[in-house]
Order: structure tokens, then C-alpha cells, then sequence
């Protein structure tokens, strides 16, 4: 019969055994030499359900190909070891899932703790001096931080966020990350201002900042503002509603400063 009559015959579309053809697992028994037309015989069905079924049981071209013409108990101990391969799997995707939930779990008590600390700190922290801001504006940036953090529970969406600890291992690496990112030859220093008083006193002075790119704002401060977390949160709040018809990256970087002044820097990365 023809590749047409015997296609309709296993049920399937003359390509599906174009294909067995040439990965040889069923092959016509005629080839017309001048048509190029494929023939087959009725009992071939059975062959094509065999390799059906073992495609459907999760075996792959080449171990179908192994187990073609074996007798039945051969076959069935080929079973029995793609069952227990697929009920490992299954066990380890299981072990991922309760993995994955209680990473998420953790995380989000994460979130939800430094929510808790970031808006406290903010509420305890009087923004007029340093930033020369009134109430009313620094609480609808308190508002703004808080929402933010319920955004980011609400997605449930915590791949892009990265939780920074107080550890002494991590200070060490903030302020490591700190000189890398004045080192940076990809980074232009836009401007810097040292032996300050107030943020106040020169946030006026600070360069437009354009849509599209990548900022880092460097600050090495006295131990009475860094132990502050407000301030960083404070300082990226004015930014944010001054730009906020922009969309860019705005980093805040803030280490110890050790040397009885107060450093800042912009920088701006050129690869961005």
C-alpha cells in the first residue's frame, strides 16, 4: 500500500513515517526507483504502534532504535528502567518544589521584616536638616518606600531583588564593591563633593539625570548619619519623585567614611 493508504491505516500524516524512514525505525519496504513513491505492507501497523508506544512511555529515537526486533522480556526490563528513572525525576522535582517554596518563604519574611525596618526607621528619622525637605513631602516618601515593598509581595516576584545584612563580612564587601565602583574604568565621575555639612548643601548642583541610563550615588559618611538606613532610602525617595517620568537606574551606595568628613560621588556607567 501506499505511504498515503498506510498512513491512514496507523492513524497518523505520511510525514510522521517520512521521518521513521530516515531515522531508521520503520522503512518502507519498496521505494519506487523513478517516483521515489514509499510502499508498505498491512503487517507493518503492528511495528508502527510499537514505536508509538515507546515514544509515549518517554523513550528516545535512539533507544527505540536499540529495542526494535528484542523480544518482550527485554522490552519489559526496559520499562521497569525508564519507570524508576521517571519516578526519580519525579521525587527530584518534588525535592525542588518544597525547595522553592520555602526559599519564597523565607524570602518574602525577609521582605516583610525590612519593610517593617525601613518604614520604622524613616518615621524615627527627621529628613529637614540634612535634606531640607518639609513633612508632608518626606511622608508621602515613607508612603511611596511602603508601597513599594507591598508591590514587590503582592508580584511575589523576588528574582530581581537582593537582600543586603548588616554582617561585618558584608560590610566588607560593600566597601570593596564601593572602591570597584571609583575604580571602574566603564564608570565617568559626573560629580563629587567632599568635607560637606548637609546633603542640602549642594543636591541643587547635582548634574540633570537622563532617561535610559545607569547611576551610582557614592556616599562615605560619619558614624552619626551611615548608622541611619533612612538616609540612603531618603535621599533615593527625592530622586525618584523628582525623575519619575524617567526610567533609569539609581544605585545608592553608602559606606563608612572613618575620616571626620563626609564624601560623595556621582558616577554614571558608560556602558550602560
Amino acid at each position: 500500500m501506499t505511504i498515503k493508504e498506510f498512513s491512514k491505516l496507523c492513524g497518523c500524516n505520511p510525514q510522521t513515517l517520512r521521518y521513521y524512514d530516515s531515522e531508521n525505525l520503520l522503512k518502507p519496504v519498496k521505494v519506487d526507483e523513478w517516483s521515489g513513491y514509499r510502499f508498505y505492507e498491512e503487517e507493518q501497523a503492528i511495528a508502527f504502534v510499537e514505536i508509538k508506544n515507546l515514544q509515549k512511555a518517554g523513550f528516545s529515537i535512539e533507544e527505540i532504535r536499540g529495542l526494535l526486533n528484542k523480544d518482550d522480556a527485554v522490552i519489559y526490563e526496559a520499562f521497569e528502567k525508564k519507570i524508576a528513572e521517571e519516578e526519580k525525576r519525579l521525587q527530584e522535582m518534588k525535592n525542588i518544589q518544597q525547595t522553592y517554596q520555602t526559599e519564597i518563604t523565607i524570602m518574602r519574611n525577609k521582605i516583610e521584616a525590612l519593610r517593617k525596618s525601613v518604614k520604622e526607621s524613616m518615621e524615627k528619622y527627621s529628613a529637614v536638616e540634612e535634606f531640607g525637605i518639609d513633612q508632608e513631602t518626606y511622608d508621602e516618601m515613607i508612603k511611596g518606600m511602603d508601597e513599594f515593598f507591598g508591590k514587590i509581595l503582592e508580584e511575589e516576584d523576588y528574582s530581581r531583588y537582593k537582600l543586603m545584612d548588616d554582617s561585618d563580612e558584608n560590610q566588607e564587601k560593600l566597601e570593596q564593591n564601593f572602591r570597584e565602583c571609583l575604580d571602574n574604568p566603564c564608570m565617568e565621575t559626573l560629580f563629587e563633593r567632599h568635607g560637606w555639612k548637609y546633603v542640602k548643601d549642594f543636591y541643587e548642583e547635582l548634574p540633570k539625570l537622563q532617561n535610559g541610563e545607569e547611576y551610582f550615588f557614592q556616599f562615605k559618611l560619619e558614624a552619626d548619619k551611615i548608622n541611619n538606613t533612612a538616609f540612603a532610602n531618603t535621599f533615593l525617595g527625592i530622586l525618584c519623585k523628582k525623575n519619575q517620568e524617567k526610567h533609569m537606574s539609581l544605585k545608592c551606595n553608602v559606606i563608612y567614611s572613618g575620616d571626620g568628613n563626609d564624601h560623595f560621588w556621582l558616577l554614571k556607567n558608560r556602558d550602560k
